[in-house]
């Protein structure tokens, strides 16, 4: 999508939901566009006409979409399923007895494929405001969540890519909570991985995978099916098809109707004023923050976190019939889009009664 920018109000008003909704980092509201292209999807296919172009074509805006986003050529971005997927990707390429070093506590889909890979791979945490720090001369590989899920914070990624570059080592960041509503550049990254359900408010099963051109050579495209070759539609069946150029060539097959909701989607986030919405989310975080007299962070997230072990301010929420969540023994509330200054003053209130 190209052209010029659309309103923060314009894009708000494709929200029909999201009053007392302060969980976009657990799962994010679909708009009114993608819930019209998947119930008319299904309704397509219930009356016996599935229409497999119109979603092959969804899927390429998808993709077109979260290029703008992400600030990288469309031939960069490869398709992926989940998160986890695409960094499994990633540890099956990189060389045997790897350092690979990751935040303490990251989030489990971006360590694990690593932790497990064998070959003598190995993985060492660091604290996330010393992970810059802790790039040692034998690490490979720093992989990492541009925004932590526990907590919000937001690493220090020119330190950290300073660091790496300093030592030779490559980088993996994890978008999934970041894009939709920081603004990004995947191209910063070697590789950058993202799962568009959360604050890019796709349907589950719509990941993208950024690979930068001098590292692709070091993938090796064990996932390849019939959607990475060069021609998909000729490539069906044998070992003899010829993959794709660029990215391309590390797509999984597509699940068509989660990326006929996707396109919707990833066009209006492609389109909103990124510095706008990034203004406007971290506002309401600080006017609840202040609220809460909590400390201010070092970098300002959309997340807000607090201790709440015995689960007492999630459920006051929760009986005020605010949508948020939990994780690692913290309350945590997300701010997007589709949230206001009610929002914050309803949560706030709950939190004090």
């Amino acid at each position: 999508m190209t052209g010029a920018r659309s309103s923060l109000a314009s894009a708000r008003a494709e929200f029909t939901g999201g009053r007392g909704y302060l969980a976009a980092c657990t799962l994010g509201l679909p708009p009114r566009g993608t819930v019209a292209a998947v119930t008319a999807d299904l309704q397509r296919a219930a009356s016996g006409r599935p229409d497999i172009a119109a979603a092959s074509r969804a899927v390429e805006e998808s993709r077109s979409s979260y290029a703008r986003l992400v600030g990288v050529g469309v031939d960069d971005v490869a398709l992926a399923a989940q998160t986890s997927v695409a960094v499994s990707l990633i540890a099956a390429s990189i060389p045997d007895d790897a350092v690979v070093l990751c935040p303490e506590g990251d989030f489990a889909s971006v360590v694990l494929p690593f932790v497990h890979a064998g070959r003598g791979i190995r993985v060492r945490t660091a604290p996330l405001a010393e992970l810059a720090a802790a790039v040692a001369p034998d690490v490979w590989l720093v992989a990492f969540s541009l925004v932590q899920s526990a907590t919000g914070e937001i690493a220090d990624a020119a330190a950290i890519r300073a660091a790496a570059s300093a030592a030779g080592a490559r980088t993996l960041c994890d978008l999934t909570q970041a894009a939709g509503w920081l603004p990004v550049d995947a191209g910063d990254f070697d590789v950058t991985v993202c799962h568009a359900y959360k604050w890019l408010c796709a349907p589950r099963g719509v990941a993208f995978l950024t690979v930068r051109r001098e590292f692709r050579d070091h993938l090796r495209p064990v996932q390849a099916g019939w959607y990475a070759g060069d021609d998909p539609w000729a490539s069906c069946y044998g070992g003899e098809a010829v993959l794709a150029p660029a990215a391309r060539r590390f797509d999984v097959s597509p699940s068509w109707q989660a990326f006929v909701g996707a396109a919707p989607a990833l066009a209006l986030f492609s389109d909103v004023d990124a510095l706008e919405l990034h203004a406007h989310v971290t506002a309401l975080a600080r006017a609840f923050r202040e609220g809460l007299e909590l400390p201010a962070p070092e970098r300002e997230s959309a997340i807000v976190t607090w201790p709440d072990a015995a689960g007492e301010a999630l459920e006051r929420l929760r009986g005020a019939g605010i949508v948020a969540s939990g994780r690692a023994g913290r309350a945590r509330v997300a701010f997007h889009l589709f949230n206001d200054d009610e929002d914050v003053d309803s949560a706030l209130r709950a939190l004090a009664s």
